[in-house]
């Protein structure tokens, strides 16, 4: 089945249809494979389109200037990304932010990927790598356990596993908003971007303590001793490792004057835009493995949240990725099986940005392939190099963990610039050497 196309995509997620899109604008026939819609779901989704977004609705900053997602954002932008173009469809107020609401995300992609005309979206579970035709594997973090256990007889290396946790989602008409009040940091943004929820001192610890002992989701035996990613960790996890931990956190009141005393509080709870018509509001930074009676429970405690209602419950899902820098090599091809690609978060990548940008990039390159060519990897000096350094580089293996793009990753400056001019240079120096990298390898979208 799979020889009538020029490549099988598995997994529908953001990768998997970042990377179609890239192909299939080229002329490619691609068969994308979801098992989501066949019978077939994972632990943390709720639907079966296509790019849905499981954990947040947010892409993080979109600030081009001093934050290396946001200079990712750009840079996939100057590529043709699906993923950007859609976001920018379904956007929501956020500050400085770039969030989106859920479901027109979702619809957007998958109404795009199947008017394109030579992508065939197929629901069904793929438990074998194919071998007569080049694929891409981007299942994600939740990979399937058969097709995990066929990853494992291709690469000979056992998986490794980190938990990636889910927040809470509050309808806004719940909310006590004479006592919560909008406002972004440093008032950022249109003003209404976020809902804060006021702590003075006693509040926060009673709170604080409320964490520590509250009721928590039992580990199955295949979950103990797999580490947590620091980007997505559980809020009573966060409030194990001390008093003030939460507020110089997610809780952190700096930047945020209580319009009541025009002070900032001992703590605050800021809930996010979490839909287009503003009726869903995410808790940032509140991911949890706590048992949902024991959510409702104590969030209920929260200054303003007193009668919350909740449109979703905190959860926590196993998160499964490759060894990636010693397995692929530059072209994101497995070593041992050279016809298969791997993208998104199953490479080792964290975020729906990382792993967009990984997609893009293997269909890219993919596309190179079948026209006999070579697309090179972009220069460690921009953001997509940077991530695909991390991923392919020299990290050493028996550490090699998720994530998330930084400047830390990128190549880096004459020790001469001066530290507040660093990332105005490096952001700079991004645009010009992507676009020489972009005119070089003949690309354009």
């Amino acid at each position: 089945m799979s020889k009538d196309y020029d490549v099988h995509i598995i997994g529908g997620g953001l990768a998997g249809s970042e990377a179609a899109w890239q192909l299939a604008r080229r002329g490619f026939k691609v068969r994308l494979s979801e098992m989501r819609g066949s019978g077939d779901t994972t632990p943390a989704h709720q639907t079966d389109g296509l790019a849905e977004l499981v954990c947040s609705n947010s892409f993080r900053s979109d600030d081009a200037e001093s934050n290396a997602v946001g200079l990712l954002h750009q840079e996939m932008r100057s590529l043709g990304s699906l993923v950007m173009a859609a976001a920018e469809v379904a956007k929501v107020p956020a500050g400085s932010a770039l969030a989106v609401d859920r479901d027109l995300f979702s619809e957007t992609v998958t109404k795009e990927l199947q008017n394109i005309g030579n992508i065939d979206i197929v629901r069904e579970r793929v438990d074998e790598i194919p071998t007569d035709v080049p694929v891409i594997i981007a299942t994600g973090p939740l990979t399937a356990t058969n097709l995990a256990h066929n990853i494992m007889a291709k690469t000979g290396e056992d998986r490794l596993a980190f938990f990636d946790a889910i927040a809470p989602i509050v309808y806004h008409d719940s909310i006590d908003m004479d006592i919560a009040w909008y406002a972004s940091r440093w008032d950022k943004g249109e003003g209404k971007d976020y809902i804060n929820c006021p702590m003075d001192e006693a509040q926060y610890r009673a709170f604080h303590q409320g964490l520590l002992d509250s009721e928590k989701t039992e580990f199955k035996e295949w979950e103990t001793n797999t580490p947590y990613f620091e980007g997505c960790m559980p809020i009573e996890v966060m409030a194990s490792r001390g008093l003030d931990t939460l507020r110089f956190g997610p809780m952190k009141p700096v930047g945020l004057d209580n319009p009541k005393t025009g002070r900032w509080m001992h703590a605050v709870v800021q809930l996010r835009q979490d839909n287009k018509q503003g009726t869903l509001w995410n808790m940032v930074g509140f991911q949890t493995k706590m048992k949902h009676a024991a959510q409702v429970e104590l969030f209920r405690t929260i200054p303003g949240l007193e009668k919350a209602e909740f449109a979703r419950l905190g959860g926590l899902h196993r998160n499964t990725f490759i060894r990636s820098p010693i397995l692929l090599d530059r072209q994101l091809r497995l070593k041992s099986a050279p016809h298969i690609r791997f993208a998104g978060q199953i490479t080792g990548c964290e975020g729906y940005v990382e792993s967009s940008a990984v997609g893009l990039m293997a269909g890219i390159m993919t596309a190179a392939q079948l026209n006999g060519g070579e697309i090179l990897q972009p220069p460690t000096t921009t953001a997509l190099g940077a991530l695909l350094g991390h991923i392919t580089g020299d990290a050493h293996a028996d550490d090699y963990q998720p994530m998330n793009v930084n400047f830390g990753l990128f190549a880096p400056l004459d020790d001469k610039t001066h530290k507040k001019q660093r990332k105005a240079v490096m952001t700079a120096r991004a645009r010009a050497d992507l676009a020489g990298w972009i005119n070089a390898q003949k690309l354009s979208i």
